[in-house]
């Protein structure tokens, strides 16, 4: 069996975040003490429904309906009702991964015991997780305002065991999933449908599955970098640390180092430290720290908010056990998660970017002084040249797709939610933004690995020589035109299982063990 993976309400942190998502076999818990708490907050609801006092959510309607009284004989039947009038996604299901975490996600938040459910609806989330049982969850109808209503309605809706849930790859109605794993449906009380279906848990998890993606293609575009320098016969001095001390952006410092270490001890760059007639070499082999470096603060920026996200208790109102108090507020608005996904995208889009670029100045004879196309009897051979437009029109989509989504705003539900933050779909779009990196990066890597094997005898250094065996496990040499499709799915695939990290300093990329 293996051990379960402990998560600490409020304590969360991206490694273990990491995991939840990646690892579908791993079981998880929560660290003892929760349930307390949660009891507490289920208790002080209760007492409110006793006492008759109004509260939103728990003997309300909802949104402008929420001056309408509801009686204490059918609340039961409000939240079944809300569950059900909100499961209006549509669109593809989401990935196996987000799921998992959303899950995760909301267990730890309601278990902080300021969301007025009892230990068993956390419990059943949980369960669901562990016996794996992933409800189908539509990837659109969320603006990440009021918290993420549609698709944790779809996941709310699955526990009750209504809709569908995926097991072992098969999609089965919810009550049958249920069934076979040994769950209970959850027959909700007042608050627990409104408390399950407020919160930012669906575009948190989103945006993290994209950090984690992002983390991936950067470590990955570092080491392809630092094998294009080798590869172009390009020079180490523009990542002398004096340089980088003058600008003080520890991003770009940092980059420079790993840059550093990843060329120590080139033979290939001693072939050409005197009479080599170039000066300078282009941007996207000069200005690596530069623009790597600012992809880097910006993904530990955007780290640090989803971090504290998924810490957060993000449903309303919230209960305040202590005081008996129930306060209505915002904490569902999901702006940060937006502007961070924004930041993402700005990340992953500038990686491919610059990676597209030292692929194209590889095939250019005149620029890189290898092979044209990167292969022998040009003419008879096309070699990487459609590689390379595949990895232009790749970085070309990430260009549109990177447009900000947190400065859009539609107004919903009567105008009482008149501005929002439209996270969910900036976040979700992340994923597609990594693959298409992931994809650009893997060209790279091929490209700069054929670059190097033709300056042998000569050989580069000792990490990039390790960096080259991984791709050469893989992919051969390019002798002489082949079907190119599986040499890029092979190279994307050491970029995607997060092969590279090895190559970081630990701790460089904050989602990472």
């Amino acid at each position: 069996m293996t051990e379960p993976l402990s998560l600490e309400p409020a304590r969360l942190t991206l490694p273990l975040l990491r995991r939840v998502a990646r690892d579908a076999a791993l079981p998880v818990t929560l660290a003892d003490g929760w349930r307390n708490e949660a009891e507490a907050s289920a208790a002080a609801v209760a007492d409110v429904i006793a006492r008759g006092d109004a509260a939103y959510g728990i003997n309300t309607g909802f949104g402008l309906l929420a001056r309408k009284r509801i009686p204490p004989e059918n609340l039961r039947e409000l939240q079944t009702r809300l569950v059900l009038s909100h499961a209006a996604g549509t669109g593809p299901a989401l990935p196996a991964d987000a799921v998992r975490l959303i899950l995760a996600l909301k267990a730890a938040s309601l278990a902080r015991g300021r969301s007025g459910v009892r230990p068993l609806v956390i419990e059943t989330l949980l369960a669901l997780v562990n016996r794996g049982v992933l409800p189908v969850i539509p990837a659109k109808g969320s603006v990440g305002a009021s918290g993420d209503l549609a698709p944790l309605a779809h996941m709310t809706a699955a526990l009750t065991g209504v809709g569908e849930a995926t097991v072992g790859g098969r999609i089965v109605p919810a009550a049958q999933a249920l069934a076979e794993a040994g769950i209970e449906p959850l027959v909700l009380e007042a608050k627990e449908g409104l408390a399950l279906l407020n919160g930012t848990q669906v575009s948190t998890a989103l945006a993290l599955v994209g950090l984690f993606a992002a983390e991936d293609c950067f470590a990955a575009a570092l080491v392809a970098g630092a094998l294009s320098v080798d590869a172009a016969k390009g020079s180490d001095v523009p990542f002398d640390p004096r340089i980088h001390e003058l600008r003080g952006q520890p991003g770009q410092i940092e980059v420079a180092r790993v840059l550093r270490r990843l060329l120590a001890g080139s033979a290939i760059r001693q072939s050409h430290l005197t009479g080599d007639e170039r000066v300078q070499d282009p941007y996207s082999l000069r200005c690596q720290p530069q623009v790597m470096g600012a992809c880097l603060d910006h993904l530990r920026f955007a780290a640090q908010v989803l971090e504290r996200e998924a810490n957060a208790v993000t449903d309303n109102p919230l209960v305040f056990p202590d005081s008996g108090d129930i306060l209505s507020g915002g904490n569902f608005h999901a702006e940060p998660v937006a502007m961070a996904a924004d930041v993402l995208a700005l990340a992953i889009a500038e990686t491919g970017a610059l990676s597209e670029r030292r692929t194209a100045l590889l095939m250019d004879a005149t620029l890189s002084g290898l092979p044209p196309f990167l292969v022998a009897e040009g003419g008879l051979n096309s070699g990487f040249m459609i590689a390379q437009v595949t990895a232009a029109a790749l970085a070309s989509e990430n260009k549109q797709l990177a447009h900000p989504a947190s400065v859009d705003s539609l107004p919903t539900s009567a105008n009482q939610e008149d501005h929002v933050s439209m996270a969910t779909h900036g976040a979700r779009r992340l994923g597609e933004m990594a693959s298409n990196t992931a994809g650009i990066v893997a060209i790279e890597l091929l490209a700069a690995c054929q670059g190097v094997d033709f300056h042998r005898p000569l050989e580069t250094s000792p990490a990039l020589a390790g960096a080259l065996a991984i791709v050469r496990d893989r992919v051969p040499f390019y002798d002489r035109d082949r079907y190119f499709a599986p040499d890029i799915a092979a190279a994307g695939g050491t970029v995607t299982e997060g092969l590279w990290h090895a190559f970081m300093d630990r701790g460089l990329l904050p989602g990472t063990l």
